[in-house]
């Protein structure tokens, strides 16, 4: 490995790196609000807010939940918790309280930083009703029955809500923490300490804690920007969420750690992105295949102008090859990548290069990234498969997570004794090196790039009245990739319907993850030693339910 292409930097010394070299540049822009921040300014923004957690009480390796749409603070808080030395746990926007409920539990995050509410959840009724005691408690003493570890609550803007910190008041306390306590704080950071933790849904139930570091991170995003020729001068459309790591890896880190420009969306909406890249003159947008589907398809598409437009990345789910190469030549794009990664790694694992040729780039997902391996492995004996065979894409290296938070078990199933990382994701390698991801070795259902765990819907649905046995798999999707399907076999006497089963999921599970279609069965397919035979239900589900525009 060559470890002279890696930086062992913190996150805060990269963003002080690039704020010297480039103070004057855009680092943050968003074009629905006339918002715009230099490097200089974002820095200042950051240090603030940093040594206002510092006089808040936040100690190092504190955890800083944060459940919020793309507002600047997401980014500042991103950079500030990391200078002080906490670990940002990043929330689902789509979240509902059930789900809240247990990352808090899991996480044991001491302090979360909350907006009012995304789409019918409203955030701040959410966590009243999660912490009861934030209405009679005094601030700083917060004792929570059912959260032990939580001590703050905080509001990400200027309204005052009973028992929580506005940020008003935060930026107002940075003033009680000297230069000097702050400077002592990241010099005790090493860039091996966990800076983020994200929440991954796997196939074995609830959602695991990914722990990575500066480490991790920040070398993820640099050779992120580097395969796509990042330099100042680039201007990055990020219309993906923050709290995945497409939108703060693949996006924040790899702009901030070239100086380039972050041009931000609080939400996607298709016109909003085709007018950011044409007012902010972007030299680069992300986003999954349907987030392009969406511009592309839109009838206002012909009205904007992408000759700006050079490089990209399109991930997140399978890239279908006519929007990869209307992405090139309708918008310009013609160096767009793809990337393919797991949250464990930091995110990512293969990209593909500016330089290669459209079809590698629709028919692969590019080559290893520097100073990381991969080899395709047999996925039940472990041995290692030559090019051209099918097996399981295992990797190693600076990216692989520290491990799942209190999770030692499913760490050791995940990362061998070797420190292969094991995807669960069946591929080829061919004999040029260049990856081609051929399908999953596990049940993971992904849904316009989102991770959905079948075990963690069925887990819900079992608690239905009426529900004796269910079984929740990927149905095909010309729009998302895969919609969910579930498959229950009802109690005796009990006469469920399809709207039954939706209504018990609506305002309890995030939106995605409610089932799409639903069928009643009598029974499932089974193996001779009794196993549910999941690809038949997927066979199944791919006939009953057929798209009307296939």
């Amino acid at each position: 490995m060559k470890s002279d292409l890696l930086r062992s930097m913190t996150f805060g010394q990269i963003l002080d790196e690039t704020i010297s070299k480039y103070p004057d540049n855009d680092a943050l822009v968003y074009v629905d609000r006339d918002f715009r921040l230099t490097y200089r300014e974002f820095g200042e923004l950051v240090d603030r807010l940093a040594k206002g957690l510092m006089a808040l009480g936040v100690q190092k390796g504190e955890k800083v939940a944060i459940w919020a749409t793309n507002i600047p603070y997401w980014v500042a808080l991103q950079f500030a918790a990391a200078k002080m030395g906490a670990i940002l746990v990043t929330v689902n926007i789509n979240y509902k309280i059930s789900e809240l409920e247990y990352l808090l539990k899991q996480s044991e995050s001491e302090n979360i930083f909350l907006i009012d509410g995304y789409r019918d959840t409203d955030y701040v009724q959410t966590i009243y009703e999660l912490v009861p005691e934030l209405r009679s408690q005094e601030r700083g003493n917060l004792k929570s029955e059912k959260f032990p570890h939580l001590k703050r609550v905080c509001f990400l803007g200027p309204e005052k809500h009973r028992g929580m910190y506005s940020i008003p008041e935060i930026m107002a306390l940075s003033v009680m923490i000297s230069d000097e306590q702050y400077q002592a704080r990241q010099s005790s950071i090493d860039c091996h300490d966990v800076v983020n933790m994200q929440y991954t849904s796997g196939t074995t139930g609830f959602p695991k804690g990914v722990m990575l570091t500066h480490y991790n991170v920040g070398n993820n995003g640099f050779w992120i920007g580097e395969n796509q020729k990042f330099t100042e001068l680039d201007r990055v459309c990020i219309p993906v969420p923050l709290f995945h790591c497409f939108g703060c890896v693949l996006g924040v880190t790899a702009a901030v750690c070239h100086g380039s420009c972050m041009v931000l969306l609080e939400g996607y909406d298709p016109v909003q992105v085709m007018a950011s890249i044409e007012q902010e003159r972007c030299t680069a947008c992300y986003g999954v295949p349907t987030m392009f589907i969406a511009m592309l398809e839109h009838k206002l598409f012909d009205k904007f102008n992408f000759s700006t437009l050079r490089t990209g990345i399109m991930a997140g789910s399978n890239c279908p090859i006519e929007v990869m190469k209307a992405v090139a030549t309708k918008m310009g794009a013609n160096e767009i990548t793809i990337v393919y990664g797991l949250t464990e790694a930091s995110p990512g694992i293969t990209q593909s290069k500016t330089t290669d040729s459209l079809e590698l780039r629709v028919s692969t997902v590019g080559r290893p990234m520097p100073c990381i391996d991969v080899k395709i492995v047999d996925p039940e004996t472990n041995a290692a498969l030559p090019a051209g065979q099918e097996g399981e894409l295992c990797c190693r290296g600076y990216n692989v997570m520290k491990g799942y938070y209190n999770m030692p078990e499913a760490t050791s199933q995940a990362i061998d004794k070797e420190g292969w990382l094991h995807s669960g994701d069946l591929a080829v390698m061919k004999d040029n090196g260049y990856i081609a991801i051929t399908g999953r070795h596990k049940d993971m259902i992904i849904r316009g790039g989102e991770n959905i765990s079948p075990r963690e819907i069925e887990e819900y649905l079992y608690q239905m009245e009426g529900v004796a046995d269910v079984q929740v798999v990927g149905v095909p999707s010309n729009k998302y990739g895969e919609e969910v399907g579930a498959f229950v076999i009802p109690k005796k006497g009990y006469d469920l319907t399809e709207a039954d089963v939706k209504d018990f999921c609506r305002g309890k599970i995030s939106r995605f993850k409610i089932p799409k279609y639903v069928a009643f069965v009598d029974a499932y397919p089974l193996t001779a030693s009794g196993k549910v035979q999941k690809y038949k239900l997927r066979e199944q589900a791919a006939e009953l339910f057929p798209e009307e525009d296939k």
